[in-house]
């Protein structure tokens, strides 16, 4: 009777903990950026410095068994949205985490916050959902567009530049970084220009620059539109003439621009020479992994995995407990790769802003450099007109 009693409570235990087992939560973290076409790199970079932290962190976020699933938004909006649908109706992630582009943010915010998914951008951060449009299930871990823009636009001002040549490719972010480098900038704008998306011939525009002899030149141009005008610029013997940019010149486009891009100026929250253990290690780690030198984009997404990571920690690992994730979401209890990070009420966040050069390393490889902090602690000016309940 005893035996039995015994085999009983043994056959008990071993049935609760399958049982247990076969409750625990599931994780599935979908990762959607622009993969294919000339801003390929960027998306890798994202995806790469993603998968680089759930890697490390034993292939779990937050204690809990992880999935991640990538997909290509194209750089295409309605492709973005169709597959992003997909990813919420068919495969049931917890997670997006994307997009690089602006115009692709625009296009799936509102089919994933009003969804059982977050919405984790490690890029885009449009200032319509700084503001007004802020979201509680949307949460940025790089920047509002403006910021970086801001960067240059100060330095500009404190250079004493007097007349400024500014373009911008012609969508949400390109707007945003015109409006982030006019708010400190207060010189005259010599020209104004609007270029389509995804173009790669300057020509014309440089033909202008060079008519205009202005005293500097601000653009924004990522991913192959950079190579192609940094390229361009340099041949066109416009070197003498200052060249400010964010995401025109760093690690993403460096590869490609190589010596053209020496000593052109821009504007950034980290730089692969950043002075902490943290980046350090992430650095190393991720040059051994990939053989290639990580940006923002990567810094960032990776910070995205932390921010996660942190947030299901806090909930206890109960994934489907959305407020208790979403309350870590706003904690944001991890150690950031830039150092000082923490999360505004309107899910962007507060961090530091630097002016970076890229420079050639002693090994031949080509980065961005910290030179001088320009803000310290910086809340986006949109801020503000976010409620927290939106």
């Amino acid at each position: 009777m005893v035996l039995k009693w015994k085999w009983l409570a043994t056959a008990g235990i071993l049935a609760a903990s399958i049982g247990a087992a076969q409750a625990q939560e599931k994780l599935k973290v979908g990762i959607m950026v622009t993969l294919s076409g000339p801003s390929a790199v960027l998306g890798q970079q994202a995806r790469d410095g993603f998968q680089l932290a759930v890697r490390q962190l034993g292939g779990k976020l937050g204690g809990v068994d992880t999935e991640v699933v990538v997909v290509d938004d194209e750089l295409k909006p309605d492709v973005a949205v169709t597959k992003v649908r997909g990813m919420i109706e068919r495969d049931q992630v917890n997670f997006v985490v994307g997009p690089i582009f602006s115009n692709v943010l625009q296009a799936i915010h509102k089919p994933v916050v009003e969804s059982n998914a977050f919405l984790i951008s490690p890029n885009a951060g449009t200032s319509n959902f700084a503001g007004a449009q802020c979201n509680p299930n949307f949460f940025v871990t790089s920047y509002q567009n403006d910021q970086n823009h801001e960067v240059l636009g100060k330095y500009a001002q404190d250079k004493g530049f007097k007349r400024v040549f500014l373009m911008t490719p012609n969508y949400q972010a390109g707007r945003d970084s015109m409006a982030g480098f006019k708010r400190h900038f207060k010189g005259e704008v010599v020209a104004e220009l609007y270029t389509p998306l995804g173009q790669l011939d300057f020509s014309a525009e440089l033909a202008q620059i060079a008519a205009a002899k202005p005293d500097a030149l601000f653009t924004f141009m990522p991913g192959g539109m950079g190579v192609n005008l940094v390229r361009q610029y340099r041949q066109a013997g416009l070197a003498n003439i200052p060249f400010l940019s964010a995401f025109t010149v760093d690690e993403s486009t460096l590869p490609a621009q190589q010596d053209a891009a020496l000593g052109f100026f821009g504007g950034a929250n980290w730089a692969p020479n950043a002075d902490n253990p943290q980046s350090k290690a992430f650095v190393a780690a991720y040059e051994a992994a990939f053989n290639s030198v990580p940006g923002t984009y990567a810094m960032q997404a990776y910070d995205a995995a932390l921010l996660i990571d942190a947030a299901i920690k806090g909930a206890g690992g109960k994934v489907s407990d959305r407020n208790a994730v979403r309350a870590g979401l706003r904690k944001a209890d991890f150690k950031s790769l830039r150092g000082d990070f923490k999360m505004g009420l309107n899910g962007f966040p507060i961090q530091d802003f630097y002016l970076v050069q890229a420079a050639k390393r002693a090994d031949g490889k080509f980065q961005t450099e910290i030179r001088e902090k320009v803000f310290d602690d910086y809340v986006d000016v949109y801020a503000k007109d976010c409620k927290p309940t939106n």
